[in-house]
């Protein structure tokens, strides 16, 4: 752990005395003072005494929990970085926490690689904080009913952004591909920013023919074409105040995107057939399925256009790079299923859910709902064997989908670190994740000592 800032302090809450135990030697390092606590009320009182930089709190405490513990922190010292740990956070648990203001949220597996470097980012930024002199912003709770199921690293990520994104009114760029669940992250954007208590309007770009889209989009005066029998008010009206999502904008025509450029710079527009302006107050979200960069190359999409969109983009990760998730899923699913249909409890099981983490999705998490309810449909017992999962066979790896993949990783790779090393450091951590912490497991599984695992992950 590189040298923190001198003379901070550290404060760690956990009800095990164990996980203090090995917390406070895991992040021991000169000219950082170590804390501890039990319970939520006993950190309250070290806060309210003590100047903490850090603190790392578990969710689940006495007399209350972690969340409540946070707003009572950034209360009294808004200043302080705050990250909660808990087995298994919820969507809701890990969007609230970040537009609360918590710095992070950690699975309790993923703390031996993942809390000191956390730790160490959370003490830089409250240098720099600090420095500024600016204090963490104020941010008023919600509860928000969007429900987005997974544990895995990447879509964790997403949650998180997605807490972040919503305190603003910037316009939001989903991107990803068909099935991942855009529509789900634009709903959780809106349902946790200040413009929840107004309507969330869709209006999928694709799906409209160019002639009819100026109209959905804008509206329009009477007799302004034919079969335009009386006004009609446009999305951006329907919206005003609210949230605008449009789906799949690279299908937007052109003559359509330069109108929708206009409103995004000064919220003016005016119905088709009418010269009188008209103003609107929303939050735009776009999604697409497409490269718009490549688009943009391509003369099919405005470059304008694009940077207005992409003030903050999402990216959704495809179910094959989360395979960690496909059991909750598909869990998820058989539930509210055969609850919908009044069936028995169905479950998978064991080789069945390995049949559905072998196969590629390329439709995504829709394609694995379909799956399921086919399965159900069909099913002649209340437990699904792999013959029962109606898949056409199992899609081996293609080269090209290797390709893809090692295409991805080079992409993601840091420009400033040495690619073998860390691409084989990220391989060894994502190992030891679906392993559930299990280094004897993971190491066999990449054909490595458990030494040499502990040195690469080291490194």
């Amino acid at each position: 752990m590189s040298e923190p800032i001198p003379e901070d302090t550290l404060l760690l809450v956990d009800p095990d005395l164990d996980f203090l135990d090995w917390a406070t030697k895991h992040l021991f390092a000169r000219n950082l003072k170590i804390l501890r606590c039990d319970n939520a009320a006993n950190a309250v009182k070290v806060v309210e005494k003590t100047p903490v930089g850090v603190v790392v709190a578990a969710m689940e405490l006495e007399p209350f929990d972690g969340m409540e513990l946070l707003g009572r922190i950034l209360q009294h010292s808004p200043n302080t970085m705050v990250i909660l740990t808990a087995g298994f956070p919820s969507t809701g648990q890990i969007i609230e926490a970040t537009q609360r203001g918590a710095h992070d949220v950690l699975r309790k597996e993923s703390l031996p690689f993942e809390l000191r470097t956390v730790v160490e980012s959370a003490l830089q930024m409250r240098e720099e904080r600090r420095s500024a002199g600016k204090p963490a912003a104020e941010l008023p709770k919600n509860d928000g009913r969007v429900k987005m199921i997974g544990i895995s690293r990447a879509l964790q990520g997403v949650f998180k952004m997605v807490g972040r994104v919503a305190r603003s009114d910037a316009p939001v760029l989903i991107a990803g591909e068909s099935g991942t669940g855009k529509e789900l992250v634009a709903k959780a954007v809106h349902e946790y920013s200040p413009r929840h208590h107004k309507e969330m309007i869709t209006i999928n770009c694709g799906a409209i023919p160019e002639n009819l889209l100026e109209s959905e989009l804008f509206g329009h005066e009477k007799g302004s074409f034919t079969g335009a029998i009386a006004r009609r008010a446009g999305r951006f009206e329907q919206a005003d105040g609210g949230t605008l999502f449009l789906d799949e904008i690279g299908d937007m025509p052109l003559s359509i995107q330069v109108k929708l450029l206009r409103v995004l710079q000064d919220g003016s527009f005016s119905r088709v057939g009418s010269n009188e302006n008209l103003t609107t107050d929303v939050r735009i979200i776009a999604a697409t399925h497409k490269n718009l960069t490549e688009e943009v190359a391509a003369g099919r999409f405005r470059e304008d256009l694009y940077y207005r969109l992409n003030v903050v983009e999402i990216r959704i990760p495809a179910l094959r790079e989360r395979i960690e998730d496909i059991p909750l899923l598909a869990e998820f699913f058989l539930q509210r299923i055969t609850r919908k249909n009044g069936m028995a409890r169905i479950r998978l099981t064991a080789e069945a859910i390995n049949l559905l983490q072998s196969h590629t999705w390329p439709g995504n998490v829709r394609e694995l709902e379909n799956t399921i309810a086919r399965a159900c449909a069909l099913a002649t017992s209340n437990i699904l064997l792999p013959a029962d999962i109606p898949l056409a066979s199992i899609p081996g790896k293609s080269p090209a989908m290797l390709n893809g993949a090692i295409d991805q990783l080079i992409n993601l790779a840091p420009t400033d670190e040495d690619l073998l090393n860390w691409a084989s450091r990220e391989i060894a951590g994502r190992m030891v994740e679906r392993a559930d912490g299990d280094l004897k497991e993971a190491a066999l599984a990449l054909q490595l000592s458990v030494a040499d695992l502990r040195s690469l992950l080291k490194n």
